[in-house]
């Protein structure tokens, strides 16, 4: 069974499947989920919308250049 760490970034991943990259803004990040900030991945209780996600990235961390390198950073970030 995988980790709760694993599914949050595999749902990442899933849901940026037909982003283009470089993304160079927060704002076009949010933009490129399938509901926008809305966009919500869910394991058991832990529930994180992408708008959520959002607040975990820092203008240094732009741009990002895959789908991989944007769950990276944001299941690191929320300690899961």
């Amino acid at each position: 069974m995988s980790s709760v760490k694993e599914e949050i970034h595999a749902q990442i991943t899933g849901a940026l499947t037909g982003a283009v990259f470089p993304i160079d803004t927060p704002e076009k990040l949010i933009a490129a989920f399938p509901a926008g900030a809305d966009t919500t991945c869910q394991v058991g209780d832990i529930k994180m919308t992408a708008g959520e996600a959002g607040t975990l990235l820092k203008e240094s961390d732009f741009p990002f250049t895959s789908a991989k390198q944007v769950a990276d950073i944001i299941v690191e970030r929320a300690g899961l």
